[in-house]
């Protein structure tokens, strides 16, 4: 197990409850395994963000040079909902 590090935190009264209430009916063994859990996941989270950030940034540069090479053309709304329609009625 990694070293470990007393931090103090403060709750609002209905967050403590809630924790309180975790290690009570056993679902959690202390308060700081609940703050350990809510870390990890929050840290889950925030590598995922970070991860879609910059998969939409390669997105974006992708479609910047693509305009740049001249690879992109003006569209009608109408010919892509037509086309969908033909490609819906062939599949059926």
């Amino acid at each position: 197990m990694s070293a470990m590090e007393r931090i103090t935190i403060t709750l609002t009264t209905e967050i403590a409850a809630l924790v309180r209430a975790a290690v009570e009916t056993g679902d959690y063994a202390s308060s700081s395994e609940i703050i350990r859990e809510a870390l990890r996941d929050w840290r889950h989270k925030r590598l995922a963000a970070e991860h879609d950030t910059a998969q939409m940034r390669a997105f974006i540069a992708v479609g910047v040079e693509d305009q740049a090479e001249g690879r992109v053309r003006e569209f009608d709304v109408n010919d892509i909902k037509a086309l969908g329609r033909k490609r819906s009625s062939a599949d059926a």
